[in-house]
């Protein structure tokens, strides 16, 4: 009797048991067997070799709760990527898998979630809370492009030099290049040593320096190499956030240059519990530095490493799989795979043949006209282009045509109205940053001249008239109301206190259609504001401007405007589209003329055919090719013979149709 109890009892365990361990792997019952087989590796390096499509975001949110459904803290886990896109996306997707497997909300609030941010936002989380390790205050200014360049302008001219002779872009160029592979101005002195532009960039970036540290500033280069050289300096900062995060993930680890790349190596310290995500197929960036090296020696850089390829596709159709599989089969320096789908054979692939541009562009806008009328959202279509000069005749034809368009790179947080209400408030938490101070000392106008500004920053306030001095106590006064708001109010009502407070509301109110406009971009962000209105006040208005400064071209898109997206090619990485047209595929446009340059390297030539396979992956339902027999370019009227690249392509995945040619004959693909 005894034993059958014995037996019976337990039966109910292993009963419980196994239906215990179904639920609880239930959580990655979709995936699929490649999927599934990463989102369970836990200790110890892995490389997720991700080709365009395959679901990567999918299974690295669903290896993020997985660690979390084995007992990991959620804190302890870090995801890093691109773009805020990118990392908005993970962020909400990984949010709606705890909610739905049941964790609270303090798994998906405050410190006790996963880290999950772009590089640059991981650069400023370790910076401001290790800001007077470096010389700085917490609330230190991001500079962006512009105000960085003008800070190297001013550096240029102090310095003495011609800046027709020496241009700041060239110099900024250099400098920016210089931090992403980690070198700072002290170890580019040594390097240039013997070198006379070597030297000039050197005194330069020098000053430049000096003016970031005057304005309690740094550059968006800065964000990475300086927290990279605060890890490898301070060993207990490093060790504190080695303890904190046990578990590391890079996504699109193909685009990593050599800050970014030291700055997940040394995040993973010796443990190497770092999962690396990306394809080399889609490494499209060395001209800012990314090296495609990194992910090609992973292996090497991380003994014992596991690696998964994911290759089942399910973005796209059969037949725009397989011509983006004929592509980049051509590449040699690669991982090899295989992209495959499940889904339908789909539509041929289109190749329109018109005369010169403006018939390349009054085709599309043909065939986008009659997607439209067939019931396709503008939205659902994306229009790429190898470089940017490609959008102005396709602009000209959907302007004329009527064609609704947004071209990406117009960036909210650019937009001059915007940036002047946040200068306020950057000035107010740092009065040390005489870029915010000049941008609005003036705005709207209170009678404060350059001469006066000069004695402001040269802290000689004494010896100014007394008009002149009042309205300078009566804008410090300003400064400190703001930051005393910023700090103790909501984040949306300081934007709605500035914009009154300053007069600027009171302004544009008054002010011509323009301003209206100008009016409604700055109660946007009021309402762009009320996301961080549930944060402390002085977390929220650090988040806000961090998040303004860090705002990248994708950010400018908004999915729910009814509009056929313009953007170049680099522009569109990481984006899908129902319909897609590639134009401008003619040799030495697309693919660039440097790719048959002389000494160009075989990587960076391979870089080309990479661009043309990104842009084709970006197609979920209809793909369409364009090139154009002649093209003006630089003022030059030029004919051109088709890209290479359509040669690459089988002719049975084609269906050709001739374009606008305005009578005149045209280059003709010959398979």
């Amino acid at each position: 009797m005894c034993a059958v109890k014995f037996r019976t009892a337990m039966q109910k365990v292993c009963i419980a048991v196994f239906y215990g361990t179904v639920t609880w792997m239930s959580h990655l019952e979709h995936l699929n067997d490649k999927q599934r087989e990463a989102a369970q590796h836990k200790d110890g390096p892995i490389l997720i070799i991700a080709g365009a499509g395959t679901g990567k975001t999918n299974t690295l949110t669903h290896r993020i709760l997985n660690l979390i459904k084995e007992g990991i803290a959620p804190q302890s886990i870090l995801a890093i990527t691109f773009t805020n896109k990118a990392a908005k996306e993970m962020l909400e997707r990984v949010d709606a898998l705890l909610l739905k497997h049941g964790f609270s909300a303090g798994f998906r609030d405050g410190d006790a979630r996963p880290f999950i941010g772009t590089f640059h936002s991981l650069g400023v989380y370790i910076l401001r809370n290790n800001a007077h390790t470096i010389g700085l205050n917490k609330h230190f200014a991001i500079l962006d492009k512009s105000d960085s360049m003008a800070l190297i302008k001013e550096a240029i001219k102090t310095q003495g030099l011609d800046p027709k002779q020496f241009p700041a872009e060239r110099i900024a160029s250099v400098i920016s290049k210089q931090k992403g592979n980690l070198v700072t101005v002290a170890e580019y002195r040594r390097l240039a040593s013997n070198s006379h532009f070597g030297g000039i960039v050197d005194s330069v970036w020098t000053r430049y320096e000096a003016l970031l540290a005057r304005e309690q500033a740094l550059d968006f280069d800065d964000l990475l190499l300086k927290t990279v050289v605060l890890l490898h300096d301070h060993t207990d900062i490093r060790a504190s956030y080695q303890k904190r995060w046990h578990y590391i993930h890079i996504d699109e680890y193909q685009d990593t240059n050599a800050v970014q790349y030291e700055l997940a190596r040394l995040l993973a310290g010796d443990s190497m519990n770092i999962c690396a995500v990306g394809d080399g197929d889609q490494n499209i960036y060395s001209w800012r530095g990314a090296n495609v090296q990194n992910i090609l020696n992973f292996e090497k850089d991380y003994a014992g490493a596991q690696t998964i390829l994911l290759e089942e596709n399910y973005r796209s159709t059969q037949t725009i799989l397989a011509a983006a599989n004929d592509v980049i089969k051509k590449n040699t320096i690669r991982k090899e795979k295989n992209l495959f789908t499940r889904n339908t054979e789909g539509e041929k692939i289109t190749l329109l043949q018109s005369y010169d541009e403006n018939g390349e562009a009054r085709t599309i806008g043909n065939q986008i006209k009659e997607l439209l009328s067939s019931g396709t959202k503008a939205q659902d279509i994306a229009v790429l282009y190898r470089a940017n000069f490609q959008s102005r005749a396709l602009e000209e034809a959907f302007l004329t045509m009527d064609i609704p368009y947004q071209v990406l790179g117009v960036r909210f947080f650019e937009r001059k109205e915007v940036k002047d209400i946040l200068s306020f408030i950057r000035a107010a938490l740092n009065p040390e940053g005489l870029s915010d101070i000049k941008r609005i000392i003036d705005v709207p106008p209170r009678g404060i001249g350059k001469s006066t500004l000069m004695k402001m920053f040269a802290k000689d306030e004494e010896s100014l008239a007394p008009a002149a001095k009042k309205r300078v106590e009566q804008f410090w006064q300003l400064l400190a109301s703001i930051r005393d708001y910023a700090l103790n109010e909501k984040t949306s009502k300081l934007i709605k206190f500035v914009s009154e407070k300053t007069g600027i509301e009171a302004l544009l109110k008054t002010g011509i259609d323009e301003d209206s406009e100008r009016l409604e971009n700055i109660h946007e962000l009021v309402t762009l504001a009320m996301k961080y209105d549930f944060l402390p006040p002085d977390e929220a208005v650090e988040k806000l401007l961090s998040d303004a400064a860090l705002a990248s071209d994708q950010d400018s898109l908004i999915k729910s405007e009814s509009a056929v997206k313009l953007m170049t090619v680099h522009a569109a990485k990481g984006l899908e589209f129902p319909f897609v047209f590639i134009t401008g595929l003619e040799q030495d446009l697309f693919p660039h003329r440097r790719m048959n340059s002389e000494g160009v390297s075989k990587e960076d030539a391979e870089e080309e055919r990479r661009l043309f396979y990104v842009a084709i992956t970006r197609a979920k339902k209809k793909l369409f090719l364009s090139y154009a027999s002649v093209r003006t370019i630089f003022g030059k009227r030029q004919v051109n013979l088709p890209s290479e690249f359509l040669s690459d392509i089988s002719d049975v995945y084609l269906e050709v149709e001739e374009g606008d040619t305005n009578g005149e004959p045209i280059i003709r693909l010959d398979w």
